[in-house]
Formats: structure tokens, sequence, C-alpha cells
């Protein structure tokens, strides 16, 4: 069997500020022998310049006006036509042996539908969990799908692309459909990079337990059980929130 093929995807919209510290992480994989696809969604600031300058990286760029990050992500997948492929955000970082790490396991697994890996998050480090798809949704299966989980290009021609309705779990929802549709998955051991906490999904907690609690409903056996963790995520999310309120006065 041949060595996995690996591509690096990343979506970007003025991006300039973090594209920087991810080029750097890339020049210093150990395993060189990946491609970058980039799905630009229409930058004006100086991304286009800085990509521009990556002339040493296998780098393929798709420039066109998006619905989010997930459509942009399918427009970058539609340039993937085999292999595996790793989402990686505009202020992710990989470590130097990612690339290498994640071929070892795929290959060693016998190139599975997903491998697994840890990721650097807030300061702390998060391993992949097994069998808690039910309580955590697909962070019960993985750590994280951008940094942290190798995905099979051919899952999406048998499991279809990502959602655009849901603008904020459809990485959760296609993960865990395609887990529950017989795709398999390896665990790894090794931490694969950072992952940057200012996104979406930290930036509306709310709307996030919302789409969290549509994908668990689509996915899970035990709706009624869905319910319960629901509320209970919402009360704490109030108190929380009040809290909050009463500190700030």
């Amino acid at each position: 069997m041949p060595e996995p093929k690996i591509t690096i995807l990343t979506a970007t919209l003025n991006a300039a500020a973090v594209l920087p510290r991810l080029i750097a992480s890339l020049r210093a994989q150990t395993d060189a022998d990946f491609v970058w696809v980039i799905a630009d969604g229409g930058s004006t600031d100086e991304s286009r310049m800085l990509l521009a300058d990556c002339s040493d990286l296998q780098i393929r760029i798709d420039e066109a006006a998006d619905f989010g990050i997930y459509d942009a992500l399918n427009r970058g997948l539609r340039l993937i036509a085999d292999g595996y492929y790793l989402v990686v955000g505009a202020d992710d970082t990989l470590a130097p042996d990612a690339i290498e790490n994640y071929r070892r396991v795929a290959d060693a697994s016998g190139q599975p539908d997903f491998v697994a890996a840890g990721i650097e998050q807030g300061g702390r480090s998060v391993m992949p969990r097994k069998n808690l798809g039910w309580l955590y949704g697909m962070p019960g299966v993985a750590s994280s799908h951008s940094v942290g989980l190798l995905v099979k290009r051919s899952c999406h021609d048998r499991f279809g692309l990502y959602s655009r309705r849901f603008p904020i779990t459809a990485d959760q929802l296609f993960v865990k459909q395609a887990l529950q549709g017989g795709a398999s998955i390896a665990h790894a051991r090794f931490i694969a990079g950072e992952f940057s906490i200012a996104g979406t999904s930290g930036a509306d907690s709310l709307g996030l337990l919302t789409e969290l609690f549509r994908v668990q409903v689509r996915t899970e056996r035990f709706v009624a059980l869905q319910y319960l963790l629901f509320a209970t995520r919402l009360t704490k999310y109030f108190v929380r929130s009040l809290l909050s309120g009463r500190g700030g006065r």
C-alpha cells in the first residue's frame, strides 16, 4: 500500500495578522511532502501577498466569495482528489512533526478513515477521547476537527460534504454521521499542534450549545437523554451569565 497523500486545508478571510505563524509552522515540518490548499473568501488585506511568498510550499489557492467556513472548506475539498486532508485554521499552528506523525499512524493503522490526535488548546493538552460521543458530541471521539483530525477524502464521497445548515457544528455532524455509518478511526497519542480558541464557537456559546443539541438529536439513539443534557448545559450557561453580570457591577 503506497504512503498516504496528505493535504493541509485552510479557509482564510483577511487573516494576514495570523497567517505568518501558520506559514512558519508549515515550513518547519519534518515531513514536507504535503500540499497546502487555501480557500480564500476574498481577502482585502495582505493575505494574498503573504501567500504569494510561499513558493517554497506546494500551494494551491482558490479565491471566491463563500457563505462561511464550511462552505469554504467544501470548495477546497473539490481541489483534493484523494488521500487525506487536515483542516488547519489560519490562526492555528502545527507541531514540527505533525505531518510525519499523522502519516506514520495512518500507515501503521491500515489507513483508516480518520486519525485522531491530541492538540494544545488554551494552554492545556487535549487528547482524543473514545466512545463518549453521546456526552460530548464530536469531542467525545476526537480532540478537535481542526488540527486534531486527519480525514480521508473519500469519506465525503460516502457521507456528503459539510452541511451549510450548521454554521458552527457542521464538522461535528459530518464526523459523527461518518463514524455511525461505519467509518473507521485510529486514536493517536501525539500532539499535532495548537488549535486557537479565538473562533466562532468561543464567540457564540449559546449558538454552539443549540447547534450541538441539534447534532446530538440527529446522531444519538437516546434522544430524551440529549434533551436532559441540553437543559443542564443551558442552565449552567445562564447561571454563569448571571454571575458574570453581577461581577461586572
